[in-house]
């Protein structure tokens, strides 16, 4: 049972971070504080000028190997451990001489840096706390006597209760100071697994798995104004994108644009900025137009008239830098965010004049190939499997038809399976000279996907007056294979001349079949592109 009130006489300090600390130091000392510490946090407050016991006093042992061994000992696990109102543990004090530790303020070696820095694995292995993590536990275990900080945050608050209660702190801040312990601890701890089963490799399927983060902002809600979120970064190296970008104007992201922002960068990644400029509209976190250009004004423009009406309110993400003319059109509709490596400041001022537009400088992209993983909640546990980093680049496509692509065929295939891989599933992608003109997606069924991008083919001719659809001449990806040749055929009415899938099917025979009797080119990649 917490008791209420618990006062503050002796604080043991031991930080890595020491922001904030001599002044937290200080203001402890002038309540009659007694200070007590290790190494260079010891250092630093004697340097400061204030009286502190070294923890070596203590246990009676010097710190030993470099380090590694100081706070391991019942003089100072004991002092956090004793319950106050245990006549067991209060004769165990007093027979071994231990003094009890009422505040413990511990932040944790910078692993999360160290890796993130990519340092060699003997300088990541030396930045694994070991006493820091186990002090830590004891206090927050223990917190209906002690009061744990492992961040400089928490510095106020814990004056602020010293202040209000006489040198002492209430039992709801020490529960809430415990509870953020336990989940720092468990963060930390989660980064050294999983650097290490990355590093070292792990058991496949691993029988434990840990993840956590560091909170990067909250959010005002989720996908609804009833439920709460927030956006955490993960620990390590950052793949360029949503968690390393800068936002340099506009009001603060939501949880749907972190959704959607993300799922637009990593599209428009896998097109290589240098062979051509590449521009992807994105809503609901699908594609509603990709294009290549010469340039990305003009690869917007090409991108946008795929699918104008859905691209209202949308996020547009770009594989160059931004510049003044392609702002300038962007800004020209409504659109919630721009997503880029950079910006020149022309480009800048110009979305400056939309305040409500955010801009995201993201310092490069995503590398389509890079390995990683995607983890997913189920109710009572987690899904998780590695990114889908296959790029269609890289694999062998093998013509099943009588007729074989043209080489104009060939670049708009591969184009059209880089959009699919971005397409909720069911996904089917019309394109036509480095452009979308028509995609399907999300549906429960391929044919019924085939016909809406079909539909929005013919719908985007419509708009521009002309006399045949956009579909007409295109080429199709869908991806995954054709359970039966009715989507196959949708696409051929269409006005596709070329397909690309994966295969795999039992009847992929009878949609070989039914492409030659259509006079379509068909390739096959074997690999899908499930993404659901």
């Amino acid at each position: 049972m917490a008791h209420d009130q618990v006062r503050v006489s002796r604080a043991l300090l031991s930080v890595s971070d020491k922001t904030g600390l001599v002044d937290f130091a200080w203001a402890l000392h002038e309540r009659g504080v007694a200070l007590v510490s290790t190494g260079g946090t010891h250092r630093t407050l004697q340097e400061a000028g204030l009286p502190v016991t070294e923890v070596a006093d203590l246990t009676g042992f010097p710190e030993m190997m470099d380090g590694r061994v100081k706070t391991l000992h019942p003089a100072v696990h004991g002092g956090l451990l004793a319950i106050r109102d245990n006549p067991e543990h209060q004769a165990a004090l007093a027979a071994h001489g231990i003094g009890a530790i009422d505040l413990l303020v511990v932040n944790l070696y910078p692993f999360e840096a160290t890796i993130a820095a990519d340092k060699p694995d003997a300088d990541c292995i030396e930045n694994i706390d070991v006493g820091g993590p186990a002090m830590i536990r004891a206090a927050a275990k223990n917190h209906a006597d002690v009061a744990v900080v492992t961040d400089a945050s928490d510095y106020p608050a814990v004056l602020a209760a010293l202040e209000a209660n006489d040198g002492a702190t209430g039992a709801e801040l020490r529960r809430r100071l415990a509870q953020k312990a336990f989940a720092r601890t468990a963060a930390y701890d989660a980064a050294i697994a999983n650097w290490m089963a990355g590093r070292f490799g792990c058991d496949e399927p691993a029988l434990f798995r840990a993840f956590g983060g560091t909170l990067a902002q909250g959010l005002r809600y989720g996908e609804n104004p009833h439920q709460s979120a927030a956006f955490y970064r993960a620990p390590g190296k950052a793949r360029s994108g949503v968690a390393t970008a800068r936002q340099l104007q506009g009001k603060e992201l939501s949880y749907n644009n972190f959704n959607d922002t993300d799922a637009a960068y990593e599209c428009v990644a896998e097109f290589d900025p240098a062979r051509s400029a590449a521009v992807a509209i994105i809503k609901h976190a699908n594609p509603c137009g990709v294009a290549e250009g010469a340039s990305l004004v003009e690869a917007y423009e090409r991108a946008l008239s795929c699918d104008p009406t859905s691209a209202f309110g949308g996020i547009v993400a770009l594989n160059r830098t931004l510049d003044e003319e392609a702002a300038r059109r962007i800004a020209e509709i409504f659109t919630e965010v721009i997503i880029a490596p950079d910006a020149t400041p022309e480009a800048v001022a110009v979305v400056a004049a939309k305040k409500n537009l955010r801009l995201l400088l993201a310092g490069g992209l995503p590398d389509p190939r890079a390995g990683g993983e995607t983890v997913r909640s189920l109710s009572g546990g987690l899904l998780v499997q590695g990114r889908d980093a296959a790029v269609v680049d890289d694999m062998p496509l093998q013509v099943v038809t009588r007729r074989a692509p043209t080489e104009a065929e060939l670049a708009d295939l591969r184009f059209a399976y880089r959009v699919a891989k971005h397409v909720k599933s069911n996904a089917i992608v019309y394109a036509k000279a480095g452009a979308t003109v028509g995609i399907g997606a999300g549906q429960m069924s391929r044919v019924d996907s085939s016909r809406i991008a079909a539909w929005k083919a013919a719908e985007g001719a419509k708009r521009l007056n002309l006399p045949e659809s956009l579909a007409v001449g295109s080429v199709v990806a869908s991806d995954a294979f054709f359970p039966f040749a009715d989507g196959l055929l949708a696409a051929a009415e269409a006005g596709a001349t070329a397909v690309i899938q994966p295969g795999g099917s039992m009847r992929d025979s009878d949609v070989i079949a039914a492409a030659d009797e259509a006079g379509l080119a068909m390739v096959l990649t074997g690999h899908r592109h499930f993404r659901h």
